[in-house]
C-alpha cells in the first residue's frame, strides 16, 4: 500500500472516531465507516451488518440503495447465506462473483445484482462486532489483494469506533437511569404526598356532607385543587421523560424504526426521508419526536390516507419536521381535537413553529420548524 493509501485510510478512519466524539449514535457511526469504505475502494455497494441474537442484524446501514429500493426489498436480512458464512467464520472473503460461490442462496426480488465482493469481518478479539462487505467495483478488475489488505486495516480501526459508540451509549443510558431514578423519587415525594391529602379530604367531605354541607364544599373544593396539582406533577414529569429510543438510536432512527412498523401494521403506506443532520439538542428531539408520533397517529386512524410521508430535513440551520398525508383532510377553524394544541404546545416549548396545511380532500400536513 503507498503512503498516499495510507494516509487517505487514516484520513477516513480519523472521521469515523471523530463521529463518535461528536455524540452520534451508533448508527451514524457505522454509516460513517461504510461511506467511507465505499469511497476509498470506489465500490457501487457497501453495507455493514451488527448481528443480534435472534438471527437477524440489530443494526444494518447501506450505501448505494435509494430510499424506495429498500422499501421494495423488505425487511433485514437475515444471518444466512455468505453473510451468515462470514459472521460463522470471522474471515475475509474476496470473490470474482458472488452468485457462483456455494455459500451464496438467494436475494428478495427486487435486490440489485452484485457480482464482484469483498467482504470483512469487524473483530474485537475473538468477538465478531460486525461485517462490512463491498459488491461491484466501478474500475474493471474487480477487487484486489490490495483492496483486501485496505478493507482489513480499515475494518480493524473500525472496530474501534464501534466499541467506543457503543460504550458512548452504554455511559448515556446509565446517566439517563440514573436521572430517571432521580425523577421517580421526585414523583414519589410529591405525588404521593398530594394524593394522600386528596384522599383525607375527600373523607372528610364525605363525613360533613349532611352536618355541615358548607364545610364540606370547602373541603370539595380542596379535593378539586389538589387533583389538579397531582395532575400537573405527572404531567411535568412525563413531558421531562426522555424516550430510551432517542438515546440509543438518535431522532432520526428512532424515527425511520417508528415509521416502518406503522407501515407493516397499517394500510397506509408510510414513509420516511430524511437528510444527514447535525447533533440536536436533547429537548428538541423530544419534541419533534412526540408531535410526529401525534400527528401519524391522527393521519392513521382520522383521515383515510393511503399515502403518509414523514420528512426530517436541515434547512438553513433550522430542523423542519413534517408528516403529510393524502387524507380526507379538515376544517381548521372548527377542530379542537386531533391533538393540535398539544403538539403547538411541543413545539413552541423548544422555540420552534408548527403550521397546519389542511383542507378538506386535500390531505393533510404538519410542519415544525426549530432550531438546532
Amino acid at each position: 500500500m503507498t503512503s498516499e493509501g495510507r494516509e487517505e485510510i487514516l484520513q477516513a478512519v480519523s472521521s469515523a472516531v471523530l463521529a463518535v466524539t461528536r455524540h452520534l449514535s451508533v448508527r451514524e457511526v457505522l454509516q460513517v465507516i461504510v461511506r467511507s469504505a465505499q469511497r476509498l475502494l470506489d465500490a457501487r455497494y457497501a453495507a455493514l451488518g451488527v448481528p443480534d441474537e435472534d438471527g437477524s442484524f440489530a443494526e444494518f446501514v447501506a450505501e448505494g440503495l435509494t430510499d424506495r429500493q429498500w422499501e421494495a426489498i423488505g425487511p433485514l436480512p437475515r444471518q444466512h447465506g455468505m453473510l451468515g458464512a462470514m459472521l460463522r467464520d470471522g474471515a475475509p472473503v474476496r470473490l470474482p462473483d458472488l452468485t457462483k460461490d456455494p455459500r451464496f442462496e438467494w436475494w428478495p426480488k427486487a435486490h440489485p445484482v452484485m457480482k464482484d465482493f469483498l467482504g470483512v469481518p469487524i473483530r474485537d478479539g475473538d468477538e465478531v462486532l460486525g461485517i462490512v462487505f463491498l459488491a461491484n467495483k466501478r474500475s474493471p478488475g474487480g477487487f484486489t489483494p490490495a483492496d483486501e489488505e485496505l478493507l482489513t486495516l480499515f475494518a480493524a480501526h473500525a472496530a474501534i469506533a464501534l466499541t467506543n459508540a457503543r460504550l458512548y451509549e452504554r455511559g448515556r443510558e446509565l446517566a439517563m437511569l440514573e436521572e430517571r431514578n432521580r425523577m421517580a423519587r421526585e414523583l414519589h415525594d410529591a405525588v404521593t404526598q398530594k394524593l394522600f391529602s386528596l384522599r383525607l379530604s375527600a373523607r372528610a367531605a364525605e363525613t360533613m356532607l349532611e352536618s355541615a354541607p358548607g364545610r364540606a364544599a370547602a373541603e370539595l373544593d380542596r379535593v378539586q385543587r389538589l387533583a389538579g396539582e397531582a395532575l400537573a406533577e405527572l404531567r411535568a414529569v412525563i413531558v421531562e421523560l426522555r424516550p430510551a429510543e432517542l438515546d440509543r438510536h438518535g431522532l432520526a432512527e428512532t424515527l425511520r424504526k417508528h415509521v416502518r412498523l406503522l407501515d407493516r401494521l397499517h394500510p397506509a403506506r408510510v414513509t420516511f426521508g430524511c437528510d444527514e443532520l447535525p447533533p440536536v439538542e436533547p429537548a428538541v428531539e423530544v419534541a419533534l419526536l412526540r408531535v410526529a408520533q401525534e400527528a401519524l397517529h391522527n393521519a392513521l386512524r382520522h383521515s383515510g390516507a393511503s399515502e403518509v410521508s414523514v420528512r426530517l430535513r436541515d434547512e438553513g440551520g433550522r430542523l423542519t419536521l413534517s408528516v403529510g398525508d393524502n387524507g380526507k383532510g379538515f376544517d381548521q377553524a372548527a377542530s379542537r381535537g386531533l391533538g393540535l394544541v398539544s403538539m403547538r404546545e411541543r413545539a413552541e416549548s423548544v422555540g420552534g413553529v408548527m403550521t397546519v396545511d389542511s383542507a378538506l380532500d386535500k390531505g393533510t400536513t404538519v410542519r415544525v420548524e426549530v432550531g438546532r
